[in-house]
């Protein structure tokens, strides 16, 4: 994984890096450049006073959590605005080459993750209760596993990993209490289907947070498996694994990982930039690689920003949750609300598909001045319900979202999920919030999505732009993205003052 850095100082550290890492290394390096231009960095050191063009660049060039001043530096003229605005950190000079040596590998650029499919579970020979399947959501394991911990299933595909690398692991799943599990993990090198190099087994106990796990003898495919003990039932929900950062943050650095007493999980991002308003808060659409969406395009507006996502179904559950998981994310964007000293009318809600659920929902807690949507998906049950008839094989995990919030896939869960959107929506005060919305004339996931909308605002005092483009849900993305884009430079521009390049 490549690696990005730029310095300021009068040592070229280039001599000091590990030689194992693919750094690109840019020392001193002229600003005028049009390559120098374009680029993000994912890592930064500064050891001298900056002018102020050489702080406006950082600024915009250098990943938040990822600029480090070497310690002396940092009361120079215009740094303290600077380490404010990429919440960058002061490094002492002889803890230098130890965190070249040791951290540096944490601040590669891009970021992956990804989650086993409950059909990629084969059930083992050792188990002879009975086994279901809740669609894609979970997979359900009920009877006896025996006095002694025995493998109970594992999972057909391996994942790959290099040597050095470290990888997050997190085990979806709930037990009945008189159930015990064990996640074993076995490694083949590269090459080989019968050699087996190292071997990990971790308790109930070890996973009760992320498992770290490093590749330090050679590179190769892991064998992942699940063993159990004792009588009663077993869910389980999912696999996942992602490239670590060890402590540094989660997909990005500073990316933050919320987890409910379920094992339900949420991922934030928090960047402050020149914390001026408007927050601009992004829920994440639907993805299967895990991960934060619409970085870059969020960047690309200069403002603070959080993005939202979670991986808890195939591409995401929609933001639905337990009153827990769902206070989860109303406290981490009043959070940052709190940490800019912003009022509600300063903050934009923004998402694109499943996103567009997540702004609205959260709306109706926290009634931002702009809601911005592409794509609006608000009736849930009714999305599920047009899966067997109108839309056959279009978008299964719509059934799964339906499961997962009310287990059901009868009219009454239809209809309950549809209330419980509905519900909260009308029982909020919209009168001070702009909804700016590009939807689908044909759209085929929330059927007259947009006109429900503007039936079910009808009666509030608050401003409706809509866009339409012809064509279903997933017809004219690109179509749908850039009036999004361009909403959001009319919104910056001429409601909060700021002039976009």
């Amino acid at each position: 994984m490549n690696i990005r850095g730029i310095q300021f100082g009068p040592n070229n550290y280039i001599e000091l890096l590990p030689k194992e890492l693919e750094v690109l290394w840019n020392y001193e390096p002229d600003l005028g450049d049009k390559d120098t231009k374009k680029w993000e960095y994912d890592i930064a050191f500064v050891e001298r006073p900056l002018d102020r063009d050489e702080i406006d660049f950082l600024k915009g060039h250098v990943r938040a959590y990822s600029l480090f001043v070497i310690e002396g530096y940092q009361n120079e003229k215009g740094m303290g605005d600077l380490l404010a605005h990429r919440m960058g950190q002061v490094l002492k000079a002889e803890d230098l080459q130890e965190f070249l040596q040791k951290d540096l590998r944490d601040y590669y650029g891009g970021s992956y993750g990804e989650k086993f499919r409950p059909h990629g579970l084969t059930v083992s020979t050792n188990f002879h209760g009975d086994v279901s399947w809740n669609g894609f959501s979970e997979t359900v394991f009920d009877g006896e596993f025996g006095q002694e911990m025995s493998q109970m299933a594992f999972y057909r595909y391996n994942i790959p990993i290099e040597l050095h690398q470290a990888l997050d692991i997190w085990l979806e799943y709930e037990t009945t209490s008189n159930v015990e599990l064990e996640l074993h993990c076995d490694l083949f090198p590269r090459g080989s289907v019968d050699e087996i190099v190292e071997q990990w087994v971790y308790t109930e106990e070890d996973m009760k947070d992320i498992i770290q796990l490093e590749a330090n003898r050679c590179g190769g495919q892991l064998f992942f498996s699940i063993w159990a003990k004792g009588k009663g039932r077993v869910y389980l929900r999912g696999l996942h694994d992602r490239f670590s950062r060890h402590d540094k943050g989660y997909f990005l650095p500073g990316g933050k990982r919320h987890v409910t007493r379920k094992r339900e999980e949420l991922f934030s991002y928090f960047d402050p930039r020149d914390r001026k308003p408007p927050l601009c808060v992004y829920f994440s659409g639907y993805k299967t690689q895990e991960g934060f969406e619409g970085y870059h395009m969020m960047c690309s507006f200069g403002t603070p920003m959080l993005l939202i996502a979670e991986s808890r179904l195939e591409g995401g559950a929609f933001y639905l949750g337990s009153r827990e998981y769902e206070e989860m994310i109303r406290d981490t964007i009043e959070e940052c609300m709190e940490e800019l000293g912003f009022t509600r009318e300063q903050v934009v809600f923004s998402g694109l598909s499943m996103g567009t659920f997540g702004a609205m929902y959260y709306g109706t807690f926290l009634k931002p001045g702009y809601i911005l949507l592409g794509k609006p998906l608000a009736s849930l049950g009714s999305m599920a319900k047009a899966e067997r008839i109108h839309r056959p094989g279009g978008f299964p995990t719509s059934l799964d979202v339906l499961w997962k919030a009310e287990e059901s896939l009868e009219d009454e869960g239809i209809e309950g999920l549809n209330h419980r959107f509905w519900d909260r929506f009308d029982h909020t005060i919209w009168a001070d919030t702009t909804f700016i919305v590009a939807y689908m004339y044909e759209d085929d996931y929330d059927v007259g999505g947009y006109q429900n909308l503007v039936r079910h605002l009808s009666d509030d005092r608050c401003t409706i732009i809509g866009k339409g483009l012809h064509g279903r849900h997933n017809d004219d993305t690109s179509g749908i993205v850039y009036w999004f884009v361009e909403m959001y430079h009319m919104v910056l521009e001429q409601n909060y003052g700021r002039l976009l390049k």
